[in-house]
C-alpha cells in the first residue's frame, strides 16, 4: 500500500466505546487465541525475514508449505513469486482470498528485538535496508490461520477455496502479473474475492470498510525536462532546465487547486527532482517524477492530459525547441482504483458487526493510497464481487494521547511502524474466515 499518512484519524479514537467484545458466536475467537503463539512465531520469522517486491522466495514458500499441511493443492511461481493454494469441497461458489507478500526498502527503526536486518538492493541500484513497513507480515501470518482454519471447517461450508500469496504489490505489478500467467485460466475463476491491509492510526483489532470507492487510481509519471546547459556565470547562454522544471512544478499544483472540482478527490505530487552536479554549472537536463491519484477514468484522464499540457506549454514559454522538448513516461505497476461495491459490502460487514460489536467495525472514507487487489475484480467485474477490509493496529492509548498532545503516529510506510500484529491477526483471521463461511454456505 503506498505511503498515506493517517493524520486526522486519531481524532475519530479520542475517546474509544467502552463496550465490552461481543462473545463469539462459535469457536473461531477461541482457535484463533490458542493457536497465537504458534502464529506469533510465524509472524516474527517473517518480520525479521523481509524481501522486497517478486523476491519473495522464502515469504512464498512458508506460504506454500502451510497450505500443503492443511490439504491445499498448492501451486508455487505463479506471476513469478506468487503461490495459489486450491481446496475443492463440493459444489458452490468460489472464494478467492489474497495476501501480499512484499516488503520495503526502509530501513528498520522499531526497536523490536525481531527487527530485520536485511539488506538489498532494489529497481534504484542503491542497496538499502528492508522492512515490512506497510505490514505485510501480518496478512501473510493471518492468511496461513484462515487457511487453516477452513480447512480445518470442510464439514461447515461447500464450494471452492483459492488462496493465493501475491507478491509486488507495493510496486503495483504483482496482481497482473498473477493474472497474465493464468490466475483465472488455469485454476478456479472466484465469485468473490476477499483481502484485507493493516491500517496505522486505528484501534487494534478494530475492522475498517470504505463503501463504494476505497482507494485510488495510482499513476507513477516520469518527465525529463531538457534544455541547454553553460556556464552558472552566464545563463544568457544556455537554457535553464532547472528553472523550467521549476515553473513545472509550480503549475502542476493548479491542475487539482484551479481545474478540478474540490468534491472530486485528486492528488498531484512531486516527489522526485534531480537536477546538475555543481553550483555553477547550468546542467542541461532535469528529472521529475510524480504520483497521481484519483478514483474516476474521466478524473485520471483529465489529469493526466493536464500534466502534458502543462509540460509542453511551460517548455514553449521557456524557448525550448521542438528537438529539445519534455519527455514524459508513464511508471510501469499502474493501480486502478480499488472500489468496494457498497451492496456487497454490506452483505459482508453487516454479520461482521454482529460478532464484533458495533464499536469493533467502522465504516471510514476513502483513501488515496492505491491497491492492485483491484485488478483480481475487474479483471471480470460482470462476475466477480470483491472487497478489502483494514484491520486497525494501533494502541488505543496512544491514539488517545496523540489526539491530546498532537503527536503524529507513525504511518504505513514508516521505518517506526510496529502495529499490535496479534490483534492484526486475530481480527483478520477471524474476520476473513467467518466471511468465507458465510459465502459458502453448506449445501
Amino acid at each position: 500500500m503506498t505511503k498515506l499518512a493517517f493524520a486526522a484519524l486519531p481524532l475519530l479514537f479520542a475517546t474509544p466505546a467502552a463496550a465490552q467484545p461481543m462473545a463469539p458466536v462459535d469457536d473461531l475467537r477461541a482457535t484463533i487465541a490458542a493457536d497465537m503463539p504458534g502464529l506469533t512465531a510465524i509472524y516474527r520469522d517473517l518480520h525479521a525475514h523481509p524481501e522486497l517486491s517478486f523476491a519473495e522466495v522464502r515469504s512464498a514458500a512458508i506460504m506454500a508449505a502451510a497450505a500443503r499441511k492443511a490439504g491445499f493443492d498448492v501451486t508455487e511461481k505463479v506471476g513469478r513469486t506468487g503461490i495459489v493454494a486450491v481446496l475443492k469441497n463440493g459444489p458452490g461458489p468460489t472464494v478467492l482470498i489474497r495476501a501480499d507478500m512484499d516488503a520495503l526498502p526502509v530501513v528498520e527503526q522499531t526497536g523490536l528485538a525481531f527487527a530485520s536486518k536485511v539488506r538489498a538492493t532494489p529497481a534504484s541500484g542503491v542497496e538499502t535496508g528492508v522492512m515490512h513497513a506497510c505490514g505485510h507480515d501480518t496478512h501473510m501470518t493471518a492468511w496461513i490461520e484462515t487457511a487453516r482454519l477452513l480447512a480445518a471447517r470442510k464439514g461447515q461450508w461447500s464450494g471452492t477455496l483459492v488462496m493465493i500469496g501475491q507478491p509486488a504489490e507495493e510496486t503495483g505489478q504483482g496482481a497482473e502479473a498473477m493474472l497474465k500467467d493464468g490466475l483465472y485460466t488455469r485454476f478456479p475463476k472466484p465469485d468473490f474475492a476477499l483481502a484485507f491491509h493493516n491500517m496505522s492510526a486505528v484501534p487494534a483489532g478494530t475492522i475498517a470498510y470504505a463503501s463504494g470507492p476505497a482507494m485510488a487510481n495510482v499513476d507513477s509519471i516520469d518527465i525529463e525536462v531538457r534544455g541547454v546547459g553553460g556556464h552558472g556565470a552566464a545563463p544568457h547562454t544556455t537554457k535553464d532546465p532547472v528553472v523550467l522544471a521549476a515553473a513545472i512544478v509550480m503549475r502542476l499544483q493548479t491542475l487539482v487547486s484551479r481545474e478540478n472540482n474540490p468534491l472530486d478527490p485528486a492528488v498531484v505530487t512531486v516527489g522526485s527532482f534531480h537536477a546538475g552536479s555543481k553550483h555553477n554549472i547550468i546542467s542541461d537536463s532535469a528529472k521529475l517524477q510524480l504520483t497521481v491519484r484519483s478514483f474516476s477514468d474521466a478524473q485520471r484522464q483529465r489529469l493526466l492530459d493536464g500534466i502534458k499540457r502543462v509540460v509542453a506549454g511551460e517548455a514553449m514559454a521557456s524557448g525550448i525547441p521542438e528537438a529539445l522538448m519534455p519527455k514524459i513516461a508513464l511508471g510501469e505497476g499502474f493501480t486502478p482504483a480499488l472500489i468496494n461495491e457498497p451492496g456487497f459490502a454490506e452483505q459482508v460487514v453487516a454479520p461482521l458487526r454482529a460478532r464484533f460489536g458495533e464499536e469493533r467495525v467502522l465504516l471510514l472514507p476513502p483513501m488515496m493510497a492505491g491497491e492492485d487487489f483491484s485488478r483480481f475484480r475487474l479483471a471480470d467485474p460482470e462476475r466477480i464481487q470483491s472487497l478489502m477490509l483494514w484491520v486497525g493496529g494501533e494502541d488505543p492509548a496512544t491514539i488517545a494521547a496523540a489526539s491530546r498532545d498532537g503527536t503524529v503516529l507513525p504511518s504505513l510506510h514508516s521505518p517506526f511502524w510496529a502495529p499490535d500484529a496479534e490483534k492484526v491477526i486475530a481480527a483478520a483471521a477471524e474476520a476473513l474466515t467467518s466471511a468465507a463461511l458465510r459465502l459458502m454456505p453448506k449445501t
